[in-house]
């Protein structure tokens, strides 16, 4: 099983929105997936209430039970766990990190994120994760994300070639405990999260075509 960990120490960077927006592309590629929640304000939790499909299965947990719920879930067929970080929580955040294959770490473009970012990356090298910035939220035009973007490599991080745009899907689908692309299917945030998806596949090498179009088995959800 596969585990990816979603690291950021700042709040409202898009650690949920990120998690359950991966956690149903990879669902609807054939991957038994299951989303950790570790925030105690339980917001992939909450969604997962919410929603009409039991898939991707949503488990809330604490961290110091992570490596239970990460090994019931490989146990019972999972093939994909996305860990759901809370903010400000060094330890927490750090165990995720260490039980992951890889950390992405969502940023958006403004100075307080990216001076923020530092920790997080910080996190993933003491786990000796490798980790990528996902900038989201970014404006439809202008120059701000390629400057945010150099700046991510300055600080020593590697920048996602996929950047996720402020747009209403995003929000409004979580309303309905649905992603995006299940929201507005051909919609432009729907086309976003398919090439992020495809992107953290062949980078991290997650998952593979023999898995496409799988049965799934549902990992039950555990406390």
């Amino acid at each position: 099983m596969k585990t990816i960990s979603i690291v950021s120490q700042k709040g409202g960077a898009g650690k949920t929105t990120l998690a359950i927006h991966l956690a149903v592309a990879a669902s609807h590629a054939g991957m038994n997936t299951a989303i950790v929640d570790l925030d105690p304000q339980a917001s992939s939790t909450k969604w997962a209430d919410r929603r009409q499909t039991a898939l991707p299965v949503v488990i809330s947990a604490h961290a110091s039970r992570l490596s239970h719920v990460l090994e019931t879930a490989r146990s019972e067929g999972g093939e994909l766990a996305i860990i759901d970080t809370a903010p400000h929580s060094d330890n927490a955040a750090l165990e995720a990190a260490r039980m992951a294959d890889v950390v992405l770490v969502p940023c958006r473009p403004s100075i307080l994120d990216l001076e923020a970012i530092s920790n997080s990356l910080d996190i993933a090298k003491l786990a000796h994760k490798p980790a990528t910035v996902i900038l989201n939220a970014i404006a439809p035009s202008g120059s701000e994300a390629d400057e945010a973007e150099e700046a991510i490599t300055q600080l020593g991080g590697e920048a996602c070639p996929i950047r996720l745009v402020h747009r209403v899907a995003y929000a409004r689908a979580l309303v309905y405990g649905q992603a995006a692309q299940e929201y507005e299917p051909h919609g432009k945030a729907a086309q976003e999260i398919k090439a992020l998806h495809k992107f953290v596949c062949a980078h991290y090498h997650i998952c593979t075509t023999s898995q496409k179009g799988k049965k799934h088995e549902q990992i039950r959800r555990r406390a």
